[in-house]
């Protein structure tokens, strides 16, 4: 049957259509599905380049023993680190481990519970989410004991700089482009704190010598008078 002219096509009781894909809930509902996804991508990555380095330098140096790769610039030298990134603070193993479990968590926990929206803090903390993880997995499944376990390092830059590994260039690359997104004031959800949201625009004004068309049946009944 065919409505009455100016009658609403669908009833008044009738459910509310869902949102279209193109709505902007939808758009930033799928939006935050991607940068979740960034940031697991590069957390995975992370951490099976780190365990995979780690099994291959394992079985093939020799502890203590370097590899020139670039004269005394770019060395391979396997050590067990205790301690942090970086053999920092040796001999704090548990406690270092009970840092990397917190940063984990926070670091899901942030991501899950704020908009996370920007594509920087996603690849930011991805890196930092596979580091820990990568350090962590060592302390929890090498020797000497679970939440003991001694990190692999074997990486060295010169004599002068400590021996690391690929868990820990993640965590300082991830730290570093923390520092850089906050700076410039990028939020996790893809704004930027010196860019206020635009007002929205005044009304538009009708042209000079056109009058509202609200009063032209008053001017006409006037004109019938």
């Amino acid at each position: 049957m065919q409505a009455a002219p100016g009658a609403p096509l669908s009833s008044p009781d009738a459910p509310d259509a869902p949102d279209a894909p193109g709505a902007p809930g939808a758009s930033g509902a799928s939006v935050r599905r991607r940068r979740i996804g960034v940031l697991v991508g590069v957390a995975a990555f992370v951490l099976a380049a780190d365990a995979i380095t780690k099994a291959i330098v394992v079985v093939h140096l020799r502890y203590g023993q370097q590899v020139h790769l670039i004269g005394n610039v770019l060395m391979l030298n396997l050590l067990r680190n205790s301690g942090a990134a970086f053999s920092v603070g040796t001999g704090n193993t548990i406690v270092f481990t009970a840092i990397a479990v917190v940063v984990a968590i926070y670091i899901v926990r942030t991501a899950r519970a704020r908009n996370l929206r920007s594509l920087g803090w996603a690849i930011a903390l991805g890196l930092l989410l596979g580091g820990a993880l990568g350090n962590l997995a060592d302390r929890i499944f090498r020797a000497p004991g679970v939440f003991r376990g001694a990190v692999v390092d074997w990486i060295q830059l010169t004599n002068y700089w400590p021996v690391f590994n690929l868990a820990d260039s993640a965590i300082v690359c991830g730290g570093v482009l923390t520092v850089l997104l906050a700076t410039l004031g990028y939020r996790l959800d893809g704004t930027r704190g010196d860019r206020p949201a635009p007002a929205p625009a005044p009304p538009a004004e009708p042209a000079p010598g056109e009058s509202d068309s609200s009063d032209a049946p008053a001017d006409a009944a006037d004109v019938e008078r």
